[in-house]
C-alpha cells in the first residue's frame, strides 16, 4: 500500500533529524577528542605571554655581555619569568614510551616535551640559554613543568624529527662565558638553516640536558647532566654529577617537560608515574624515583640551607 505525500514527508523529516543527530554526535566526539588530545596548548598556559618590547636573542646577548655569572643568571631568570620565550617552545610535542606490566599488558605512555631547549627571544631571533639548575627548576616549578630523566632524553633523541650533530667548542674557562653561549647558539642556528629545519619540530643533539635522577639525593649540591647524542644514539655525556649546583656552560640545555602525562590515554602526574614501580621503568633507567617533588623543591633553592627541611626518609 502506497503512502500519502504527507506520510512520505514525515519519513524524510525523521531520517533527516536522525542524520543531524548522528552528525552532532560525531562532531561532539571529535571536539572532545581534540580538546583532550595530549600536548595541547593548555600545558604551557602558566607561561606569561611574551611582553611587547621584550629583547630578542641578539639584544639579550648584548645585555649580558661582560656581566658576572651571578648578574647574568639574575637577568636570565627575569626574562624567563616574564615570558620572554619564543612561541614555538610553548607548543609541546608527544614522545611515546611503553611499559610491560606483570599481567602481560604493555602500557602506552605519552610524555609532552618542548620541541627544543629553552631560549630567550622571539621565533625569528632567539638565544638558546644555558643556566644553572636552580634557575631552571625555579622557572619550571613556576610554570608547572619539570625536567627530563636520562631515559626521557634518550627517547626524545630517538623520536626527534630533527637531529643536529653536537658542536663542541674548545674546553677551558671560556666555556662559561657569554661569548661561548652566543657563539654556540649561532652554530646551532646555522645547522638548522642548512637542514631547512623550521623551529617547532622535535629537535635533539644540539645540547646536553639538565636531568633529574635519584643520584641527586646523594649530591644535593651538584647538577646532573646527560646527553648530547651522536648519530648512533650514544650520548657524549654519560650521566654526571661532577659539577657544582651553580655550574653552567655553553653545552647545557634545559628541555621542559609537562607534569601531565598520559598512561593508556588517561592523564596522570609524571611524578606519580615515576614512583610507580610498574610504570617507572618506561621513563627511568633507575626504576622508580620517589619523592621527586621534594627533590625539586630542595634543588630549586640553596641546597646548603634547604637540606635541613628534608624528611628522615628522604635523607636515607
Amino acid at each position: 500500500m502506497s503512502r500519502s505525500p504527507n506520510a512520505r514527508l514525515q519519513v524524510k523529516v525523521k531520517w533527516l533529524a536522525a542524520a543531524v543527530v548522528l552528525l552532532c554526535i560525531a562532531a561532539c566526539g571529535r571536539s572532545k577528542l581534540v580538546s583532550n588530545a595530549p600536548c595541547d596548548n593548555s600545558l604551557t598556559r602558566e607561561i606569561p605571554a611574551r611582553p611587547n618590547g621584550a629583547p630578542d636573542g641578539k639584544q639579550f646577548g648584548r645585555q649580558i655581555e661582560g656581566l658576572s655569572d651571578d648578574e647574568r643568571e639574575l637577568l636570565i631568570r627575569g626574562e624567563l619569568l616574564t615570558g620572554n620565550i619564543p612561541d614555538f617552545l610553548r607548543r609541546f610535542v608527544p614522545v611515546r614510551f611503553s611499559a610491560a606490566q606483570p599481567d602481560g599488558h604493555v602500557a602506552q605512555i605519552v610524555v609532552c616535551a618542548a620541541p627544543d631547549y629553552l631560549a630567550i627571544g622571539s621565533d625569528r631571533d632567539f638565544l638558546l640559554m644555558p643556566m644553572r639548575l636552580e634557575t631552571a627548576l625555579a622557572m619550571a616549578v613556576r610554570f608547572d613543568l619539570t625536567l627530563p630523566t636520562p631515559k626521557m632524553v634518550d627517547g626524545i633523541y630517538a623520536q626527534a624529527a630533527v637531529h643536529l650533530a653536537p658542536r663542541p667548542l674548545p674546553a677551558g674557562d671560556a666555556m662559561r662565558s657569554t661569548e661561548y653561549y652566543r657563539h654556540h647558539s649561532d652554530l646551532i642556528r646555522a645547522q638548522r638553516l642548512a637542514l631547512g629545519a623550521v623551529p617547532g619540530g622535535l629537535t635533539a643533539g644540539d645540547k646536553k640536558d639538565l636531568v633529574l635522577t635519584n643520584r641527586l639525593w646523594g649530591n644535593l649540591d651538584r647538577v646532573a647532566i646527560y646527553g648530547w647524542h651522536l648519530s648512533d644514539n650514544s650520548p657524549i655525556q654519560p650521566l654526571s654529577t661532577v659539577h657544582d649546583w651553580r655550574y653552567a656552560d655553553y653545552s647545557h640545555g634545559v628541555r621542559l617537560i609537562s607534569t601531565r602525562v598520559w598512561v593508556d590515554g588517561v592523564p596522570r602526574l609524571i611524578f606519580d608515574v615515576l614512583q610507580d614501580r610498574q610504570l617507572s621503568a618506561a621513563l627511568s633507567h633507575e626504576g622508580d624515583i620517589p619523592d621527586m617533588v621534594q627533590l625539586i623543591r630542595v634543588l630549586s633553592a640553596d641546597p646548603h640551607t634547604a637540606v635541613a627541611t628534608l624528611t628522615p626518609d628522604s635523607q636515607n
